[in-house]
C-alpha cells in the first residue's frame, strides 16, 4: 500500500477545523484550570485546617480518577443529578478545568512552599498584609519556579482533549476517526493527525521555553 498524499490534502480542511476546536478547548480549559489550581493550591499551602481538607479532597479525588471517567460523569451523570442539559463542548471544557486544576494546585502548592520562609517573614515584618506578601514577595519567585511544571501540564491537557472522542466532541482525533471511517485510509489520516498534534505541541513548547528564558533573565 502506497502513501497517498492527496488523501491528506483532501482531509486537511476538516482536520484543521478539528485542530482549531482542540486549541479552543485547551485554552478555555487551562484558563479555568489556572484559576482553580491557584485557588486550591494556596488553600493547601496557607489555608486553615478546614480549607486544607477541602483542597486535599478535591486534588485526591481528581488525581485518583481518569479524565475519561470525569468527562463522562459530567456529560452523562451530572445532567441527571442536577436536571440540566450539558452539551459535549461544555463538558469537555469543564473536564479540562477540573482535571488540570487539581494538578496545577499541587504545582502551585509546591512552588509557593519552596520559597524560603525568610521572604514571608520579612514581608510581614514590614507590616504588609498576607495577600500582599503572597502577591508581591513570594508570588514572583514561586511563579518562576512553577513555569516548567506548568508547561508540562499544558502539554498534557492539550493531548488529553483527544480522549473527548468518547462524548462526540469534534476535535482533531474525532475528525480523523470520521474521515478514516469514510475513506478507510488509516495510514494517511492518522499520520496527518499525529503531524498536526506535533505541530501544535511544538508551537506550545517553543512559547513556553521562550517565556521561561525571559523570566530567567528578568
Amino acid at each position: 500500500m502506497q502513501f497517498d498524499l492527496s488523501v491528506v490534502v483532501d482531509a486537511l480542511p476538516a482536520l484543521l477545523q478539528g485542530a482549531k476546536l482542540t486549541v479552543l478547548i485547551t485554552i478555555a480549559g487551562l484558563a479555568g484550570g489556572l484559576a482553580v489550581g491557584f485557588l486550591f493550591g494556596l488553600m493547601r499551602a496557607y489555608g486553615n485546617a478546614f480549607m486544607q481538607k477541602i483542597a486535599f479532597a478535591y486534588v485526591e479525588f481528581v488525581r485518583g480518577t481518569p479524565i475519561v471517567v470525569q468527562v463522562m460523569f459530567i456529560y452523562f451523570a451530572l445532567p441527571v443529578l442536577l436536571n440540566v442539559r450539558v452539551d459535549a463542548l461544555t463538558a469537555a471544557v469543564v473536564a479540562i478545568i477540573v482535571n488540570s486544576g487539581a494538578y496545577i494546585a499541587e504545582i502551585v502548592r509546591g512552588s509557593f512552599l519552596s520559597v524560603p520562609r525568610g521572604l514571608k517573614e520579612a514581608g510581614l515584618a514590614l507590616g504588609m498584609p498576607m495577600w500582599r506578601v503572597l502577591g508581591f514577595v513570594i508570588g514572583p519567585v514561586a511563579i518562576r519556579r512553577m513555569t516548567p511544571a506548568l508547561g508540562n501540564q499544558f502539554i498534557v491537557s492539550l493531548k488529553d482533549t483527544s480522549l473527548f472522542i468518547v462524548i462526540g466532541v469534534g476535535e482533531l482525533t474525532r475528525q480523523g476517526q470520521e474521515i478514516m471511517a469514510a475513506n478507510f485510509r488509516a495510514v494517511e489520516i492518522w499520520t496527518a493527525v499525529a503531524a498536526i498534534y506535533l505541530c501544535m505541541i511544538g508551537v506550545l513548547t517553543f512559547c513556553l521555553r521562550t517565556m521561561e528564558k525571559r523570566m530567567r533573565i528578568l
